[in-house]
């Protein structure tokens, strides 16, 4: 075999090897060095990312610390009716450091929650998912949903009054589904009451899916090298007006997450129960249902549209449907422009979409009583009304324009 077949930094068999330290030595061999420093060190950026860019790097940090305060938690967590709310409280009060794992885990959720939505919110005003990034915007929906479904099987695990009872509700609206919805409510319960089997189930849920996150991460990460960063005019950018990941959006990045942190600081050791139930420090109890039943903040704004429809199945139908259509944008929105920038009746719909967004989330706060009821109804049609009707008709005209 001639020598031009070895890898070009790998010295002929026989020959020494060139200096060089450890890094060097396991680079020839397996180039991660390399890989990384093309990836994350000189990869190209453009110079006009704005704070919003900042929330990917803040994902990453609050996702390695969920990480590995879940698997401390784990580590002393029953997934029983009998023993997981008093193993909560043993985490909290007799193992070292538990208060903190604990606080750090709940208050990660909840940012976690909102850097998402912000994150989300970015790639629909600046249009990040058209082509060629359909891809990188459909790895980042599976990513929410991934994360909407540990989020609750994790809400669910402290066996408070409100776990259950909110375990109850999502049950009985499984259960909703026509002909198939009885045989889901079991898959999901396990047995006919909730107990042992349906922790035990939502216990190895959350874990694997924790897990399953990073593999998904990684997708959305490549695909976004693949494809590269979208930018705030949605315009491409020639080499002159791009610079190097590093240190140009490493410094922005550490700055963003130290204004991140001290927000996190606040909220896991200054205001705890700011972003506590307080019903969920009381053990379940199947023969008192709390006055008023709700979920995690993150989740009132599907709650409420489940409430506005008048039907179980059709409040489900709707809930999913608000997550379902962003995956349709890509092809709803076949405009050849971009940012919303540029897209004044975009940027007016955008506008009327959060304030919807909101606008559910207090009325799954009221439960949809007296005129939230149809509060509730008239943010649901503006929300579906901008993906449904303005995008495609605004995608049109513009496409006409074009012409």
């Amino acid at each position: 075999m001639s020598g031009s077949s070895l890898p070009e930094n790998m010295p002929p068999h026989g020959q020494p090897e060139p200096p060089g330290g450890l890094l060097s030595w396991i680079d020839r061999r397996l180039p991660v060095i390399t890989a990384l420093r093309k990836e994350y060190v000189d990869f190209r950026m453009p110079r006009n990312l704005n704070a919003l860019w900042n929330f990917g790097a803040i994902l990453s940090v609050v996702l390695v610390i969920m990480l590995a305060s879940g698997i401390f938690l784990a580590m002393s967590y029953t997934p029983t009716a009998q023993g997981a709310f008093m193993s909560i409280e043993m985490i909290e009060r007799q193992v070292s450091g538990g208060w903190m794992l604990r606080a750090l885990h709940v208050t990660g959720a909840s940012l976690f929650m909102a850097a998402l939505y912000i994150h989300l919110f970015r790639g629909l005003y600046y249009g990040s998912y058209k082509q060629p990034r359909e891809i990188l915007w459909l790895t980042g929906l599976v990513l929410l949903v991934m994360v909407m479904v540990t989020a609750f099987a994790g809400y669910v695990l402290p066996w408070g009054q409100m776990s259950y009872w909110g375990a109850d509700v999502a049950g009985k609206a499984v259960g909703a589904v026509p002909v198939i919805g009885p045989v889901l409510e079991h898959i999901m319960e396990g047995s006919d009451q909730l107990g042992d089997i349906f922790i035990h189930r939502f216990f190895v849920l959350h874990f694997v899916m924790a897990f399953a996150i990073v593999g998904i991460v990684v997708l959305h990460v490549a695909a976004l090298h693949v494809s590269g960063p979208n930018n705030p005019t949605g315009q491409p950018v020639s080499a002159r007006e791009t610079v190097p990941f590093h240190p140009y959006y490493t410094t922005k990045d550490v700055t963003g997450l130290v204004l991140f942190a001290l927000v996190f600081a606040a909220l896991a050791f200054l205001w705890p129960d700011l972003l506590a139930e307080p019903e969920n420090y009381r053990p379940a109890n199947p023969m008192h249902t709390p006055t008023d039943i709700e979920p995690e903040w993150y989740f009132l704004p599907f709650y409420g549209l489940l409430q506005s429809v008048p039907s179980k199945f059709g409040g489900l139908l709707a809930a999913g449907a608000s997550i379902g259509v962003l995956f349709v944008v890509p092809w709803l929105d076949r405009s050849p422009i971009r940012s919303a920038r540029a897209r004044p009746l975009c940027r007016v719909g955008m506008a009327a979409v959060v304030i919807s967004f909101v606008l559910m989330g207090l009325v799954g706060r009221h439960h949809a009583q007296g005129g939230w009821m149809m509060v509730g109804r008239i943010a649901a049609l503006c929300y579906f009304g901008y993906f449904l009707v303005l995008l495609p008709l605004c995608a049109r005209r513009e496409m006409r324009h074009e012409r």
